[in-house]
């Protein structure tokens, strides 16, 4: 890690890679840092983590040199300075359909951490049409760092599943409604992400995606498949 904050590298431009270990493992939050992540996801809204595997976890990655991000399981006050206090560097909010909704959660983050929250990464999920046909109004709201737009819950919300196979794509127009609203954050001056797999890394890095979100569990699957494959008998 370079020691720089997450505010100063996405400041100057940088791409911060964000990966879930999918697991509740201090240790493994440590080892993905050490071996490159900037920081590691803690899932409270669709994973286990409690608020001690919050303390824990981020602990471990920033003894690692990184930082531990946490999506909550929803916007309330409690739910959010809980997070913090428990040691998150910054938070992931879902469902940021409106600029009000935006606004009250700039000012939940600040009342959580009213010392120090401006060296905290708050970070506001753009996931649904609706959010995205308010998304103007959004970027309007001072305080986010990051506005995220999350293909999954996208998709979803345009009448897909959220899910996508191995080796396949989502639907062509969900594509391009992620691609539209990357460009759009950018265009407004403010710093976007999105979720990365391999084969798109680059494109939407190109889209103008920094903050970049991936997940463990497919390291894992594609390293023990080419094990296998090498291993295989000839």
């Amino acid at each position: 890690m370079n020691g720089k904050s997450l505010h100063e590298r996405l400041a100057r431009g940088d791409s911060v890679l964000m990966v879930n270990p999918n697991h509740i493992s201090p240790t493994l939050c440590e080892k993905l840092v050490r071996s490159g992540a900037d920081s590691v996801f803690i899932d409270c809204e669709h994973g286990l983590a409690s608020f001690e595997d919050i303390h824990h976890m981020a602990k471990a990655a920033r003894y690692a040199g990184g930082f531990g991000i946490v999506r909550p399981q929803n916007q309330e006050r409690s739910t959010l300075t809980r997070c913090l206090n428990a040691g998150a560097d910054g938070v992931m909010v879902p469902l940021i359909h409106t600029a009000e909704i935006a606004r009250q959660v700039v000012h939940t983050f600040r009342y959580a951490v009213p010392d120090d929250h401006a060296s905290k990464l708050l970070i506001a999920m753009v996931e649904t049409v609706e959010a995205v046909g308010n998304l103007d109004e959004i970027l309007a709201v001072e305080g986010i760092d990051v506005f995220f737009v999350g293909p999954g819950d996208l998709s979803q919300s345009m009448g897909y599943s959220p899910s996508v196979a191995a080796g396949k794509r989502r639907p062509q127009p969900a594509l391009d409604l992620v691609d539209e609203t990357l460009r759009r954050i950018r265009a407004a001056g403010k710093v976007a992400g999105t979720l990365v797999v391999r084969h798109d890394v680059e494109h939407l890095v190109s889209m103008g995606a920094q903050l970049l979100y991936y997940h463990a569990d497919p390291f894992v699957v594609e390293g023990v498949a080419a094990m296998r494959g090498l291993s295989a008998p000839r």
